[in-house]
């Protein structure tokens, strides 16, 4: 598998080899359950390594420090989420995923590969639950999904967008006053895409 080559191409620290055997079983089953289950558009292993998980491990190496727990919002075939809890032992990942074939995935993914993450099958504003984080990528009408997210996150923690330069100011905006932006991130891969980072203000209310 190129995925450390890729890395190393992005500027980005390559995987231990234990690290890169679970990369290469998250891949294998992705492309397995992607006959069957539409998880991704992108179905080319080069395409996912680039595009999903190049991405998803930067992300997980921008993330701030001091982040205990974290909420996958709407995570798809588990992107940002997994590769986050494999570059990130220390953050406990919570994968929130409303179609029950893709939480099925994810449960399965969860299970091979041993990672320390929890599957919400359901709407992620059902949970009754503040995180350290709550992050976003690539979720269905993603500003509504942004102004729902914003309120999952305890006061004091972060907001964390993957989006692009063109929809940010948008999606900060639909955030609200509580957050505060202070850091943008290009991830690798060109295509104008952005990790984008909002402190919610600890001195508003809910």
């Amino acid at each position: 598998m190129r995925l450390n080559a890729l890395l190393v191409e992005s500027g980005l620290e390559p995987l231990s080899a234990e690290r890169t055997g679970h990369f290469e079983d998250y891949l294998s089953l992705l492309l397995r359950w992607n006959t069957r289950v539409n998880l991704t558009a992108i179905r080319d292993e080069e395409g996912i390594l680039r595009r999903h998980f190049v991405e998803s491990i930067a992300c997980a190496y921008a993330l701030p420090a001091g982040i205990a727990t974290l909420l996958d919002f709407g995570s798809g075939a588990g992107f940002p989420g997994i590769p986050i809890a494999l570059c990130r032992p220390d953050i406990a990942v919570t994968l929130a995923e409303s179609q029950g074939k893709k939480a099925a995935f994810l449960s399965e993914a969860v299970r091979v590969l041993g990672v320390g993450a929890k599957v919400h099958s359901g709407r992620a504003e059902t949970l009754d639950l503040k995180f350290d984080c709550v992050i976003l990528r690539a979720v269905d009408k993603m500003a509504r999904a942004v102004q729902t997210g914003a309120q999952l996150v305890r006061p004091g923690g972060w907001l964390a967008l993957m989006t692009t330069g063109a929809e940010q100011e948008a999606l900060k905006s639909a955030a609200g006053a509580a957050y505060s932006w202070s850091k943008v991130i290009e991830l690798p891969g060109g295509e104008d895409r952005l990790l984008t980072l909002g402190e919610r203000k600890s001195s508003l209310p809910d």
